[in-house]
């Protein structure tokens, strides 16, 4: 018999189902990390090149971690399909699309300001089909990988035990702490990946569906890193278009990339805004935790 068939949890709460895969998962991450680590320092030539792959690793990495433990806990712990934690396309077409437009526009909008602020100056246009393709791969990988895990799984139990916007807000937080490690992590950026926790998960508590989340999350760090050419949470790619900036680090983002500067914070505060605007207007009812578990 499938462990889902019997729709009761393993563990009744939703917000200790919600702590345990932290743990586990932080855990595992670091593990994988520091295993990385060790082999990075190895002197064999076979493992010379692994500092140019280091980002690429750590992608994968992150992806493998929170989609395997996902599935496992959903499955085991919490006794329901891998499918129900937001899969269903079905009338979540639109919600997908907005998520897609939000990001371009974001980064777009960001970068039109930096530009015109004269704190950007475009130095180069370099296309590598290879390179274009890996990256636009990864990026599809780990916006799934990380929706499933922090939105999908976590705020999903946690919204059977927290008010939503509580749940929002902790799903957030922990969405935040998971980047602490980042290169050139300041506390513009640490509010500004706080902020994008935020940005990411709002639809899901109202629709809990992943696909506004997923395609926001793959379009902000396709259009961020491969195609604008600045650095993903810190770690740099290559990109088609290349850049210098330049003055202050906190309107710029110095070395974390566009998601360290204040621009970055403004636009996703008024992105926050308008959707809420928008849904609370949409969904004038909720249910109650104790019914938002998905079926």
């Amino acid at each position: 018999m499938k462990p889902y068939l019997n729709n009761k949890p393993l563990i009744a709460q939703g917000w200790i189902r919600a702590v345990i895969f932290c743990v586990v998962y932080f855990a595992l991450v670091f593990t994988a990390f520091l295993v990385m680590g060790i082999f990075h320092k190895l002197p064999a030539a076979s493992v010379k090149d692994t500092a140019n792959n280091v980002p690429y690793l750590s992608f994968i990495a992150i992806a493998i971690i929170s989609i395997s433990l996902a599935w496992l806990f959903r499955t085991l712990v919490d006794r329901h399909t891998f499918n129900s934690l937001g899969f269903s396309f079905d009338k979540n077409g639109s919600h997908a699309g907005v998520g897609f437009f939000m990001g371009i526009l974001l980064l777009c909008t960001g970068t039109c300001i930096l530009f015109f602020s004269k704190n950007l100056v475009w130095t180069d246009i370099s296309f590598n089909g290879n390179e274009l393709f890996i990256s636009f791969g990864l990026m599809v990988i780990i916006a799934f990988a990380e929706e499933i895990a922090f939105r999908g799984y976590i705020l999903n139990n946690l919204l059977q035990s927290l008010n939503k916007w509580i749940a929002l807000l902790v799903s957030a937080l922990i969405f935040a702490l998971a980047h602490l490690d980042n290169p050139d992590f300041s506390i513009v950026a640490a509010v500004n990946i706080f902020l994008a926790g935020i940005l990411l998960g709002i639809n899901y508590i109202y629709t809990k569906n992943l696909w506004f989340g997923i395609m926001l999350h793959f379009t902000w760090n396709f259009f961020q890193g491969p195609i604008l050419g600045y650095e993903v949470s810190g770690l740099p790619l290559q990109s088609l278009f290349q850049h210098e900036v330049q003055g202050n680090k906190w309107l710029t983002g110095g070395g974390f990339g566009f998601e360290g500067s204040l621009v970055a914070t403004l636009l996703c505060i008024l992105a926050i805004f308008a959707l809420v605007w928008v849904y609370e207007k949409k969904y004038a009812s909720w249910p109650t935790a104790s019914t938002a578990t998905a079926n």
